[in-house]
C-alpha cells in the first residue's frame, strides 16, 4: 500500500506562494472586507447631500427672517419720579446714578437734580464724599457739590434737569429739559424748574 503523503517520483513540488508587498498589505488592512450593496451607498450619499442642502436653506431662511426684527437700543425714560423731597437728606444722593445717570442734591436752597455728564467729553464723574466734590476720571475735571466746575478742562458747570412736584407730592424729573450755565453767559440755575425751593 502506497503512502499518500509521499509524492510520486517525477512530480514537481508546488511553487511557493509569493509574499505580498507592503502596499498590498496596507490596502488589504484598510479595505472593507464585506462587499457593500451599491444601492445602499448611493442612498446614504443622497441623504447626506439632502441634509446639507436643507440645513443651508434653513439657515438662510432664519437669517432672512432676522432682517424683519431689527436690533434696537431702548433709551431709558426721560420723565420719571424719584420720591418725595423728604426722602433726601442734605448733601449728594447717588442712588440714581446707574439707573438714570443723575445725582439728587439737597442744600439750604432746595432740591435739584444734576445730570451726571461731564461737560468736557461726556464721561460720568464720580462723587468723592471725602473731598466733597465730583471728579471726572477721564481728564480730571472737578465740580463742587452744586455741579459748578472749578478745576480741569471742563468748560462749564454740569447741567441740571427740570424738576417739579407732581400732584402726588413726588419729585418728577424731566431729563429732556435741562438748565445750563454757558461760559460767559448768565446762569439758568435759578430759573423756575431748575430747583425745588423748600
Amino acid at each position: 500500500m502506497a503512502n499518500p503523503t509521499i509524492e510520486p517520483a517525477g512530480a514537481a513540488p508546488p511553487p511557493p506562494k509569493p509574499k505580498p508587498s507592503v502596499a498590498q498589505a496596507l490596502q488589504k488592512i484598510f479595505s472593507k472586507t464585506e462587499d457593500e450593496d451599491e444601492a445602499k451607498t448611493v442612498a446614504r450619499r443622497r441623504k447626506f447631500v439632502m441634509a446639507a442642502v436643507l440645513g443651508t436653506l434653513s439657515l438662510n431662511l432664519l437669517m432672512f427672517l432676522r432682517f424683519f426684527f431689527p436690533r434696537a437700543l431702548y433709551e431709558p425714560k426721560t420723565k420719571f419720579r424719584i420720591g418725595y423731597p423728604s426722602d433726601f437728606g442734605f448733601g449728594v444722593d447717588t442712588k440714581f446714578q446707574n439707573q438714570y445717570r443723575i445725582w439728587v442734591v439737597r442744600n439750604t436752597e432746595g432740591v435739584f437734580v444734576i445730570s451726571a455728564i461731564c461737560t468736557h467729553l461726556g464721561c460720568t464723574p464720580d462723587w468723592k464724599a471725602s473731598e466733597n466734590k465730583f471728579k471726572c476720571p477721564c481728564h480730571g475735571s472737578g465740580y463742587d457739590p452744586e455741579g459748578v466746575n472749578f478745576e480741569g478742562p471742563a468748560p462749564r458747570p454740569m447741567d441740571r434737569a427740570h424738576v417739579e412736584i407732581d400732584p402726588e407730592g413726588q419729585i418728577l424729573v424731566d431729563l429732556s429739559h435741562v438748565y445750563r450755565w454757558p461760559k460767559g453767559e448768565p446762569s439758568q440755575f435759578n430759573d423756575p424748574g431748575a430747583i425745588i425751593r423748600l
